[in-house]
This record gives C-alpha cells, sequence and structure tokens, in this order.
C-alpha cells in the first residue's frame, strides 16, 4: 500500500535534520585541527616569494626586441633601486657601490652596448620601452652610437691596454663639485668627459693619438692648461679639464668648448647626452660609474674590468 504525503514528508525532515547534524559535527572536528587548539583556526600563510637572481656578469641576452625592452626596463628599474638604496646608507666619499649595484649597471650597458651595434634592434627595443624610460633610454643609445662610430676600426698604431680600478664615486663626485665651483663648468660635463675618456679613469693607457691620463690630455695642451699639476693624478686631471673647458667657452657654450676638447660633433653629442641624463637625476651619474671598459677584438668585444676580472 503507498504511503501518504504526509508522512512522506515527515520522513524527508527527519533525514535532512540528520544530515545537518553530521555536516555540524563534522565541520567542528575541521576547526579543531587547525593546530592552535580550543577550536581557533590558524590562518594560512602564502609562501614567501623567493627573492629574485642577481643577473650573472656574461649571461646571455635575449635578441627579440620585446624580450629585450623588457629585460632592459626590468634591469634599469632594479638598479636605480638598489642604487637609492646604497645612497640612503649616507656611504662614505671612499665607498664604491656594493655588488648588486654593480651587476645591474653591467648588465644595462651590455643591453645598451648590444643595442648601438644593432641599430634596428636599438631602435625596436627603444619603441618597446615604457615611456618613462625611453627619454633616457633613447640618450645611451644615441651616444653610445656616437661613440662608435667615432671610434676608428684600425688606429694608425698598436696601443696595449692598461685597466685598473676607478676612484670611488663620491671622491670624484666632490672633485667634480670643487672644479665647478672654481670654474663654473658643470660637474656633469666634467663626469661625462672622464666617463668618455677613460672610462673613470679605469684606462690607463695612452690614446693612439699620444693623450694621457684619466681625462686625456695631450702633453702640450697640459702644460698650457694643467695648472702646474700632474695629468695622471685624478684630481689634478678634472682641475685641468674644467680649466680648458672654461678658456675653450664654457660653461657659456659647452658644445664649443667640448669641440676645442675633442674636435668631433660626434663626441660633443655623446658628452652632451650623458651630462643631461646625470643633471636630471644623480643616481644615473652612479650607474654610468659602474659600468665597465670593453675593448673590441678581432673575437668580438672583451670585457676588461668589472667582476671576473683581475687588473
Amino acid at each position: 500500500m503507498r504511503p501518504s504525503g504526509g508522512s512522506s514528508d515527515l520522513h524527508t525532515r527527519r533525514l535532512m535534520n540528520a544530515l545537518a547534524m553530521v555536516l555540524a559535527l563534522l565541520a567542528g572536528l575541521m576547526a579543531g585541527c587547525g593546530g592552535g587548539g580550543g577550536g581557533t583556526r590558524t590562518p594560512v600563510r602564502p609562501a614567501a616569494t623567493p627573492a629574485p637572481q642577481l643577473p650573472a656578469p656574461d649571461s646571455a641576452l635575449p635578441r627579440p626586441p620585446a624580450a629585450l625592452a623588457e629585460r632592459l626596463t626590468e634591469t634599469t628599474r632594479r638598479l636605480d633601486s638598489a642604487i637609492a638604496a646604497w645612497l640612503r646608507t649616507r656611504p662614505a666619499t671612499g665607498a664604491k657601490p656594493p655588488l648588486e649595484v654593480t651587476l645591474f649597471a653591467l648588465d644595462q650597458q651590455r643591453i645598451y652596448r648590444l643595442m648601438r651595434a644593432n641599430p634596428r634592434l636599438g631602435q625596436a627595443v627603444l619603441a618597446g620601452l615604457p615611456a618613462r624610460l625611453r627619454t633616457s633610454a633613447r640618450d645611451n643609445f644615441g651616444a653610445g652610437r656616437s661613440l662608435l662610430r667615432l671610434t676608428p676600426r684600425n688606429p694608425p698604431r698598436h696601443v696595449p691596454v692598461r685597466p685598473g680600478p676607478a676612484v670611488a664615486p663620491g671622491q670624484l663626485l666632490a672633485w667634480y663639485r670643487e672644479a665647478e665651483r672654481r670654474f663654473g663648468v658643470s660637474r656633469w660635463v666634467l663626469a661625462s668627459v672622464n666617463l668618455i675618456e677613460s672610462g673613470f679613469g679605469r684606462m690607463r693607457n695612452e690614446s693612439y693619438a699620444g693623450a694621457q691620463g684619466p681625462m686625456q690630455f695631450l702633453p702640450a695642451t697640459w702644460s698650457a692648461y694643467g695648472l702646474g699639476g700632474d695629468l695622471h693624478d685624478p684630481h689634478d686631471a678634472i682641475i685641468g679639464a674644467a680649466n680648458y673647458l672654461h678658456a675653450s667657452g664654457a660653461p657659456g657654450d659647452y658644445r664649443r668648448a667640448l669641440f676645442s676638447y675633442n674636435p668631433s660633433p660626434l663626441y660633443v653629442d655623446a658628452v652632451m647626452r650623458y651630462a643631461r641624463q646625470m643633471r636630471r637625476s644623480a643616481r644615473r651619474y652612479y650607474a654610468y660609474w659602474s659600468w665597465q671598459v670593453f675593448v673590441r677584438t678581432r673575437r668580438g668585444e672583451k670585457r676588461l674590468t668589472g667582476p671576473g676580472r683581475r687588473y
């Protein structure tokens, strides 16, 4: 005989009530297993994200423009952050940047050197950069192109290369400022000349034209403008360069003064581009200081200074 509808509804309600009690009991048991005792569940913390690795000194660089633009963007961001963190410690005048700054600066420099050697790639990378980075990247790329065109492929005589360590950036900056106060020549123009002429003093040999010292003076020019100092001494060379640039028209006309220093529009362009970037942000001075010395050989470019290299 088939049960009535009321009996069926009562049976169903009893089953649902029993099921609810079982579910409530299971929920209580699970809450009590949270490890905190007393039924309070301990919140689960997400696993810590491992710190990103520093770039290896000679790691392979991506060749697709989009990938290279992404790497340049990230490298520059982390380089700026590393420099800012270091400067917040108020380093002593004679202190040199930490390894983190050195490695990110080298990675940035290698990217720009790859771009300058491949102009089509360089232009594609510039187009793929965020707007905030494009102006400084364009100056770095343009200065690199000018210097590459300025460098003779077959110099008239072979000059042995003698690299060495650079004076700490804080000490050099103090001397640029001293020269600026004395002659009115911008500290950043002096830093840019120092960067281009000798990698802030890392190159110790004379040029194929016979120029010497960290600011690369010909001996005859030094006799006239060196103020009796030693052209191989970084401080004396900076003061002498400021004296010479001032006598040649700076700060009224930097381009004319720089053309007198090195009669090439390409040289003037490179100096002005780097100086402009340092004037916009002093962090870029510390980034440029951390760039290393490369030379061109028959087998391609060779890095002479920096991590893994001995002088």
